[in-house]
């Protein structure tokens, strides 16, 4: 069984998520109270108890889904010794999750560091200039075209490549609004437009990017102990500035979320664990390649679910 660990990235976060093992496992517990002192304030209570207007504020989000993903990391490392994963990755705030499982950041570093993203995220542009939607049923290279077509001088582009059926686009809320009607035009099964709070991955998020860059360019990278699948290319590295620049190049880059799935599995990789809160990404696993295993850890019952498959 050769195994990969995914972590989940922004829309996954729902009250109450990490509670039951935060109450059950002194690791987890120790992880939302290191993630309580990193921040000065009490993400975990936010977490177990809401409310869930401030738990999706961009600059909560982040470093909630970041702790309740390594409080179930370091669960799972506990119940299962000697798990030894051949790869790690994260959908784009999940990047973070999975270099503090490699060993390449510390978890106090990235959980600060990911509240200052969602900041910088958030204030790049103001409310209602962006948006973002997700076209279901087009090829990326037609939408790339549609994308170009209907930019008029403006941005729009592919923001998250999820899957064969599910593409992100981002950009200025009017171009991405034109992308949407022209992809349905052209033959998308559907275009939805998301509630979102800013237009991430595109061209949009450069104050973003150059904020954060000079964030990381002060935090010690380490070369991580497991290869970690970059958001960027979809390729791995071992190289912690390689990490570095991988993650300053994702605010504004799309997440190649299929090349990075397809390097797993022509890699040999046929077992995949989504740990973290939800199961968006085994989700995307089914539309990516049916054939693999895909399982999570996000509360008691899944984890011993897994814990039972991966020791069998």
């Amino acid at each position: 069984m050769a195994i990969a660990l995914l972590f989940p990235g922004q829309g996954s976060q729902s009250v109450g998520m990490g509670k039951e093992f935060a109450d059950k496992y002194p690791v987890a517990k120790q992880t939302f109270e290191e993630a309580d002192a990193a921040l000065g304030y009490k993400l975990s209570q936010l977490c177990f108890e809401g409310p869930e207007d401030q738990l999706k504020l961009t600059e909560i989000t982040q470093p909630a889904i970041l702790t309740v993903s390594i409080a179930a990391y370091r669960v799972l490392l506990e119940k299962t010794p000697d798990l030894k994963p051949a790869f790690v990755a994260g959908h784009s705030l999940g990047e973070y999750s999975a270099h503090v499982a490699a060993g390449t950041l510390s978890f106090s570093d990235a959980v600060r560091t990911v509240r200052n993203r969602g900041k910088y995220m958030q204030t790049a542009v103001p409310v209602g200039v962006g948006a973002m939607a997700a076209i279901l049923g087009m090829p990326i290279d037609q939408l790339s075209a549609v994308c170009s077509h209907a930019a008029q001088g403006e941005v729009v582009s592919p923001a998250n490549v999820n899957s064969p059926d599910q593409i992100v686009i981002s950009g200025s809320a009017a171009a991405v609004q034109r992308a949407a009607d022209l992809a349905k035009e052209r033959g998308a099964k559907r275009a939805i437009l998301l509630q979102v709070s800013a237009p991430f991955h595109c061209a949009l998020m450069q104050p973003a990017q150059d904020s954060l860059a000079k964030d990381l360019a002060a935090l010690a990278f380490d070369a991580p102990n497991t290869p970690v699948v970059k958001n960027i290319d979809g390729l791995p590295t071992s190289s912690g500035d390689e990490a570095r620049t991988a993650l300053v190049s994702q605010v504004t880059g799309a997440v190649q979320w299929v090349k990075s799935m397809q390097t797993l599995t022509s890699s040999g990789v046929d077992t995949f664990i989504e740990v973290g809160p939800g199961k968006v990404l085994c989700g995307l696993m089914r539309q990516i390649d049916r054939s693999k295993s895909c399982m999570n850890v996000e509360d008691e019952a899944s984890l011993q679910k897994t814990v039972l498959a991966v020791s069998s």
